[in-house]
């Protein structure tokens, strides 16, 4: 098995679809990553803040898979990381299949827990025509599958950095699938 491992760290301090890449992230417990537009004990996604401006953030880290990177490159779509909006890219770890609450440490201090999966947006069509319906797709029993990633809230803060290592520690049974949050 490959080790898990932070490929990209990201962040935008506007509500921007696309986060720049950085050497590192500092990641607040409680909040998110620091400077980023979508830190905050509440919602800070402008479509949830005009719904319910006081519900819980359960969006303070996104986390999208390299892997899907790679699909989206061979299926002609010339996207690299960040550019979906995500504050971490990771490498060799199934995010979409993770149960819900699974633990992930990142480095050395950074404790996430895993709260959902990602709704894909229109936006992601503006930066590419298509990119949005490339990254849904449908099971055996035809219900949706969202691939564009999974939101986690911070248990412990720390810098996260590229190449940081990634451990993964599961909930107790029974599992919960993660759903939209």
């Amino acid at each position: 098995m490959n080790t898990a491992f932070v490929l990209s760290v990201n962040k935008s301090p506007s509500h921007t679809l696309i986060k720049k890449p950085c050497s590192s992230v500092e990641v607040l417990q409680g909040l998110g990553i620091a400077g980023d537009a979508h830190a905050g004990k509440t919602v800070k996604h402008r479509y949830d803040v005009a719904k319910t401006p006081n519900k819980p953030n359960f969006r303070q880290v996104h986390l999208i898979h390299y892997e899907l990177y790679q699909e989206l490159n061979q299926k002609g779509f010339m996207v690299s990381p960040g550019e979906m909006g995500e504050n971490i890219t990771t490498k060799n770890i199934d995010l979409l299949n993770l149960p819900k609450d699974t633990i992930l440490k990142v480095g050395d201090h950074c404790v996430l827990q895993v709260t959902g999966l990602r709704q894909p947006c229109s936006q992601l069509n503006r930066l590419q025509k298509g990119l949005k319906q490339a990254v849904l797709d449908l099971d055996n029993n035809g219900d949706q599958i969202l691939k564009a990633g999974i939101f986690a809230v911070v248990l412990q803060g720390g810098i996260v950095m590229q190449s940081d290592t990634i451990s993964i520690e599961l909930p107790q049974k029974p599992f919960v699938a993660l759903q939209k949050v």
